[in-house]
């Protein structure tokens, strides 16, 4: 129950059980009712006015032109090109005859198993020291590749932005250069463990890592492209109590509620059906 009277702002009591003011005797839960629903209406279309153009933003950042399609299509094909072999490192020796082909998925299992004990302490020594320590960036920066990517393809939902064309510029060029640091890191990891263990161990990258770097690289393009040309939001034409939303938001900078506007045109209106039906009295009057 409400704490005052909506029209004469009595303030009830718990005594007042009743639904009629005891000083005015206006029924609280029903005085002005059709308004207050009418306000909620509006409230609720204008809300939807604010989703709506949220929605129209994220399908042009999407949708709203070749460029931005293919934008979306690359960051697939970025993440999708994770799965490709990135490198390809094998091991051979006493017992040991191991060769693995590294993807995301490996990356994801290994990393999840790796004992960053033992990789510190190789850190440490003072003749793997180097090599684990490139090996340690490489897998730091392939992560953040991974990572980035992600990143990217959540964020390019929301590109409509100004400042989105710096973020998604800045993000697919920090994809590109960590994982050109994790490739450089790799191959430099490599060489050092070949010379300590000649015939022991080999290293190579693979097709998929060369196949990231160019999609990575293209969204570097395709979004400078994007930030010169710009893409055009195309907003669904909305209506707040039969008013276009655009109208109702200007009103409103003037000083001009909804509740006046609709005053306004029910008198013109009614204006309106006063003069038709004048002009329809005529004919009869002349007879």
């Amino acid at each position: 129950m409400a704490s005052y009277c909506p029209k004469c702002g009595y303030k009830l009591k718990l005594k007042d059980i009743k639904p009629d003011c005891p000083k005015c005797g206006v029924n609280v839960l029903y005085y002005k009712m059709d308004e207050r629903l009418l306000a909620d209406a509006d409230k609720v279309e204008e809300e939807h006015v604010h989703f709506q153009a949220k929605v129209d933003r994220i399908k042009a950042s999407l949708f709203g032109s070749k460029l931005a399609i293919m934008r979306f299509v690359f960051c697939f094909l970025a993440i999708g090109a994770l799965f490709l072999p990135l490198v390809k490192v094998s091991f051979s020796g006493p017992y040991i005859d191991r060769s693995s082909t590294v993807n995301l998925l490996f990356l994801y299992d290994f990393v999840s198993k790796l004992d960053f004990d033992a990789l510190f302490a190789y850190m440490r020594s003072p003749v793997l020291g180097t090599a684990f320590k490139e090996y340690f960036i490489a897998i730091v920066t392939v992560l953040l590749s991974v990572l980035l990517s992600i990143v990217n393809l959540i964020f390019v939902f929301f590109s409509s932005g100004k400042k989105s064309k710096v973020r998604n510029i800045t993000v697919d060029s920090l994809a590109v250069i960590s994982a050109a640091v994790s490739l450089v890191m790799f191959t430099k990891f490599s060489k050092s463990i070949i010379n300590l263990f000649p015939g022991a161990y080999s290293g190579k990258v693979a097709f998929g890592a060369f196949v990231f770097l160019g999609v990575a690289a293209a969204l570097v393009v395709i979004n400078v492209i994007i930030a010169k040309k710009g893409i055009p939001v195309k907003y669904k034409q909305c209506y707040i109590s039969g008013f276009p939303a655009e109208e109702v938001f200007a009103a409103r900078e003037k000083g001009i509620t909804l509740n006046e506007m609709r005053a306004e045109r029910d008198a013109k209106e009614a204006a309106e059906a006063a003069e038709k039906a004048e002009e329809e009295k005529k004919p009869v009057a002349a007879e």
